[in-house]
């Protein structure tokens, strides 16, 4: 059997089985979940027991992960978001409390990366990652913190990358990005300590999507691999892991 493989089907083993989420159906938001990691992270929740908010930017783009979601028996909600635009950010926790009446998890996985070397990335190339990488997670913190807390319940988990810490060539501005992540995940974990919100992170590396397609990198491990730890974060990790960004090198 080939890693793929094998990975694959530890991946199906540890997913069996509906998760005991006390006594009640967990509500999740998966930003880019049309593809890659958000695709797998959200196929991963629902087999956990949750009903799944599933965002693309294009219409139509979620509709294979959502039909996976409800070959799963749970209850999906496509949804076409911009995480650049504080707008699409209102929209999308409306939309969410109209259709499923609560947020318990929020994975801002959503994300894009602009390869240019500095004499050609312009300033609106520059801004516009930042603000979907960055800004675009906090606008959602912000409007979701609030009724977790009031709750006692919540997890957010923000995905990062390695070249938050490492750097990479021709991606400034996400690597920029990403480090300002990282520093929002701990000051947000710190502040919510003992309201019963538990917020993480996670850096991988070379993952085996369509972003790591031009970055001269060869991949070294799947989207499935790093959904397993994102559901690890959101089901099991102690809170004693708060504030961690968890590292995968593959």
């Amino acid at each position: 059997m080939s890693r793929k493989s094998a990975n694959k089907a530890k991946l199906s083993d540890t997913l069996t089985g509906t998760e005991q989420l006390g006594g009640e159906t967990r509500v999740a938001i998966v930003t880019g979940a049309s593809r890659g990691i958000g695709f797998s992270t959200a196929e991963a929740l629902a087999r956990a027991g949750m009903d799944v908010v599933v965002t693309s930017t294009m219409k139509g783009g979620t509709a294979e992960i959502a039909r996976r979601v409800r070959d799963n028996g749970r209850r999906v909600l496509e949804f076409v978001y911009e995480a650049s635009s504080r707008q699409s950010a209102d929209a999308l926790v409306m939309a969410t409390m109209a259709e499923l009446g609560r947020v318990d998890v929020l994975v801002n996985n959503a994300g894009i990366v602009v390869r240019r070397p500095l004499e050609k990335m312009s300033d609106d190339d520059f801004d516009l990652v930042l603000k979907v990488n960055l800004s675009g997670p906090f606008y959602l913190v912000r409007r979701l913190v609030p009724q977790m807390v009031r709750r006692g319940y919540g997890r957010i988990i923000n995905v990062s990358s390695i070249s938050a810490t490492l750097g990479s060539p021709k991606a400034m501005g996400y690597a920029a990005a990403k480090a300002g992540l990282d520093a929002m995940t701990r000051s947000l974990a710190e502040e919510l300590r003992g309201t019963g919100v538990f917020v993480a992170g996670l850096s991988p590396g070379s993952v085996d999507t369509d972003m790591l397609k031009g970055s001269g990198f060869d991949p070294a491990m799947s989207a499935d691999e790093v959904a397993a730890v994102i559901r690890y974060l959101v089901l099991q990790a102690p809170d004693a892991m708060r504030g961690a960004r968890v590292e995968m090198f593959g």
